[in-house]
């Protein structure tokens, strides 16, 4: 017996809206659903359900340190020894300044792979705006709690110890770089946070920061990072409506002092 699709069927395929296909099964005909949505947005930054509690663990225990070695006797031995360990036992004190530098490889390294046609997570408008509203959360929580900590360096500079903002920058990009490209090979994510580990290392062999700056600093970059992911969706419903932008100004933060950073797709 020939089988055939009804035009009441195919009638109701159309009206649903959705595609869908026909299955025979035993003689009888059968219309399927397609098991995608009618419409899918590919263009990342999509809301999540809730707050993501889980993926703060980790960041929060890093700041909670940092704070408990301001008075933790403890802590603050540590600081000491690693100071001494680091820092004092070096045959040669002058500085190295590539940590100056450090923090924005994995930025370079984010649009660079998406101009090799490497795609990430997001598009150019979106992880450009997420990466601006990351800066501004990390350089203001840096900036105010520097002011409100007074923590003297270990080369007695100034009182601006507490917590290290080349630390959390670094490793607010290297979070950027891992939300980006992670899904892609997690091996970019492991190389943006080994830039930012030897960041922070290098803060300390410079003798401009303790462990517990690093610590904290690390800490409140990551959480910038997700904070940005997580808050960004509402702002683009809000502000953008799906509207294409080429150019964007951003703020940047970097040794204590703000900035603007201007990105353009050409």
């Amino acid at each position: 017996m020939k089988k055939i699709i009804t035009p009441f069927l195919l009638a109701s395929a159309l009206l649903s809206g959705s595609a869908g296909y026909a299955q025979y099964n035993n003689g009888f005909t059968a219309l399927k659903r397609d098991t995608l949505p009618p419409s899918v947005n590919w263009s990342g930054a999509t809301a999540q359900k809730g707050f993501p509690y889980k993926s703060f663990i980790v960041p929060s225990v890093l700041v909670a340190y940092g704070f408990t070695s301001l008075h933790n006797d403890g802590l603050l031995s540590v600081n000491d020894k690693l100071k001494e360990e680091i820092y004092t036992e070096r045959t040669s004190k002058q500085p190295i300044h590539i940590d100056n530098y450090l923090p924005f490889l994995p930025i370079v390294a984010v649009y660079g792979l998406n101009a090799l046609g490497i795609e990430g997570k997001n598009n150019f408008r979106d992880r450009t705006m997420i990466l601006g509203l990351s800066g501004i959360i990390m350089g203001t929580a840096v900036l105010s709690i520097k002011n409100l900590s007074g923590e003297t360096r270990p080369d007695g500079s100034d009182n601006f110890s507490f917590p290290s903002g080349h630390t959390a920058g670094a490793f607010a990009t290297a979070e950027f770089l891992r939300q980006e490209y992670g899904n892609v090979s997690p091996w970019y994510g492991v190389a943006g946070y080994a830039v930012a580990a030897m960041t922070g290392y290098l803060r300390m062999y410079n003798n401009k920061h303790w462990m517990g700056d690093v610590a904290a600093g690390a800490g409140i970059g990551i959480m910038s990072t997700k904070l940005a992911y997580w808050i960004y969706p509402v702002i683009k419903r809000t502000l953008f409506k799906d509207k294409e932008v080429s150019t964007v100004v951003m703020p940047t933060y970097q040794d204590g002092s703000f900035g603007f950073g201007l990105v353009h797709r050409f």
